[in-house]
């Protein structure tokens, strides 16, 4: 019986088809690819996307580059990840296990990318970010510096995220919403609008609270004020507590959310 070296088993080759993209510092030729073998979702002699060199998509696996999205420099692409769309993975960037990156994403520099990660839209991420654990990051959010983002937690519409961010625990992140340096969002926190939070002194999370057991999230905002996210609506802390008011009284309800705000009066800094 003869052996088959692993090593000489391939699942793509190259078409031949090249295109040329100019970069900051050099020019790129990349190379149109097609499967050789059956594998996942891909047949044999179905076209994929583009690559510099055969480094860039690992032959193991059903990870796989489709339509136009392009995958260069020293990026991987292993295990049963995908790119599709019109996506980029570049410079030393790795998308592994069953990420996903579509659409106009662009993963740059030394983000590591894995687990169930779905990166979409026109959202990037870049530097050395780590995101895993059933992540979606999406629209036009930036995520960058060192920050971690894992456990559920979605990042979207014009977010930014850096510095040495942690972002978890089904945490949602969007709208025009900054988070940086060392701040760190977790346990079902929700931060939007016009957050601008550096500090881990700069949000609360209380919850369940209420009859409809809820979530609320305070947190700094742009003007060094507090904001207040309760029931996918946000607002000025002075606008929640006159709503409690109207809502709740004196009842028991009134009397929860009244001692939450008191909390987060005395918790969240606002001299920093």
């Amino acid at each position: 019986m003869m052996l088959v070296d692993k090593a000489e088993v391939k699942k793509y080759e190259f078409t031949g088809e090249t295109k040329q993209v100019e970069l900051l510092l050099r020019t790129v030729i990349l190379h149109r690819i097609r499967a050789v073998t059956d594998f996942g979702m891909v047949k044999a002699g179905e076209v994929g996307g583009w690559i510099e060199k055969e480094e860039n998509l690992s032959q193991e696996g059903k990870a796989w580059i489709s339509d136009e999205a392009e995958v260069y420099g020293n990026a991987k692409i292993s295990d049963n990840a995908q790119v599709a769309d019109n996506a980029k993975v570049y410079d030393e960037a790795k998308v592994q296990s069953y990420a996903l990156v579509f659409g106009n994403a662009e993963i740059s520099d030394n983000a590591f990318i894995c687990s169930n990660v779905n990166v979409y839209g026109n959202a990037k991420v870049s530097g050395n970010a780590w995101v895993g654990d059933n992540v979606a990051i999406f629209d036009n959010a930036k995520v960058g510096g060192y920050t971690k983002v894992h456990g559920n937690a979605k990042i979207y519409g014009n977010a930014k995220i850096w510095g040495n961010v942690v972002v978890c625990d089904n945490t949602n992140v969007y709208e025009n919403a900054r988070i940086y340096e060392n701040a760190k969002v977790q346990e079902n926190a929700r931060i939007c609008g016009e957050a601008e939070v550096y500090s881990e002194n700069h949000i609360l999370i209380i919850g369940p609270v209420g009859r409809k057991h809820f979530f609320i999230t305070f947190f700094r905002d742009k003007d060094n004020e507090i904001t207040v996210e309760c029931a996918n609506q946000s607002q000025k802390i002075d606008k929640f507590m006159e709503k409690v008011t109207l809502l709740h009284g004196n009842n028991k309800e009134g009397l929860i959310y009244r001692a939450a705000i008191e909390v987060a009066r005395l918790q969240i800094d606002l001299r920093l």
